[in-house]
């Protein structure tokens, strides 16, 4: 058992470097009401471009600057396609997540892997000491979280909440939706990116196949954390702060069963399957246990007549 408690540092670490992209996956999916595929590919993006950065001399915070940008770019050319060539944003994610496959190569030199080693650079934390880099984490999901409350409290954030609660109405009120839809797209790429950048050098390498079933680890901690939180639905800050509650959730379960024995090759399946419970757990209730409900209350009245 203490072996097991011994887990919980780290896996909370992976829990909040993950939220920081499951965030960003929140703006898309949740928001605008768009599965953005971009995110496989952006969130390398940010690893490489972070890794490059500090293994030519950059200090660590330029790395993630920067790869927060290289995301917000990754974005842009998804908004770009949607907006300017009219491919649906799913298709449009696809697309560019295919080609940063060969840009996220170019950026490494054509390394598949980059190491960051903490004895060799300089970065701001490193899985060598789990306790000191828990809080660094976990503040930085915190100010992102401040930060994204204010913006979408602003008029052009309050602007792109309308565009994914209603596009036709807010078109008809003279909304730019697609501008509104390509900016969402370019900030949360960014946040996927500085997510990445995050993961690198917490585990000291950034690697091409490291983005790989991304976007659903981040729709895991969407799902459950909203799920969990329904209740307190209209509060903007809560819902961003569920996507941290999922993220724990699920790198709690990925945790136990890895040190329990499960393979870890049967791990994509395992999220598959709970991705999919969560997902369905709202249309269960809303389908199958009314149902039952209006069954039971039909009795009721019957035998009450």
């Amino acid at each position: 058992m203490l072996d097991y408690l011994n887990t919980i540092p780290g896996a909370l670490n992976l829990a909040f470097i993950w939220c920081i992209a499951g965030i960003g996956v929140y703006i898309t999916f949740k928001i605008l009401d768009i599965p953005d595929l971009t995110v496989d590919g952006s969130f390398v993006t940010g690893a490489f471009v972070f890794a490059v950065v500090v293994t030519n001399g950059g200090h660590y915070l330029l790395g993630m600057l920067l790869g927060f940008v290289a995301g917000l770019l990754c974005g842009l050319i998804t908004g770009l396609l949607y907006a300017l060539l009219g491919i649906p944003p799913i298709l449009s994610g696809i697309l560019t997540q295919l080609a940063l496959w060969s840009v996220n190569l170019i950026i490494s030199s054509n390394r598949s892997n980059i190491s960051i080693s903490v004895r060799n650079f300089d970065v701001m934390f490193s899985q060598i000491n789990v306790y000191d880099t828990l809080w660094k984490v976990a503040l930085i999901a915190a100010i992102l979280i401040g930060v994204l409350y204010w913006f979408f409290g602003t008029q052009l954030g309050c602007s792109i909440r309308a565009t994914g609660n209603n596009s036709k109405m807010s078109k008809a009120h003279g909304i730019n939706t697609k501008f509104n839809v390509v900016l969402a797209l370019a900030l949360s790429n960014g946040i996927v990116a500085l997510s990445g950048a995050m993961l690198a050098q917490y585990q000291g390498f950034a690697d091409i196949n490291m983005g790989r079933g991304a976007i659903v680890i981040c729709l895991s901690a969407v799902v459950i954390g909203g799920l969990i939180f329904s209740k307190f639905a209209k509060n903007f800050a809560v819902r961003l702060s569920s996507v941290i509650v999922g993220s724990i959730i699920y790198f709690f379960i990925y945790q136990s069963v890895i040190f329990f024995g499960l393979e870890a090759n049967l791990m994509k399946l395992l999220t598959a399957v709970v991705v999919a419970i969560f997902l369905g757990i709202p249309y269960i209730r809303r389908t199958y246990i009314a149902r039952i409900q209006k069954f039971h209350d039909n009795q009721k009245m019957k035998r009450g007549g």
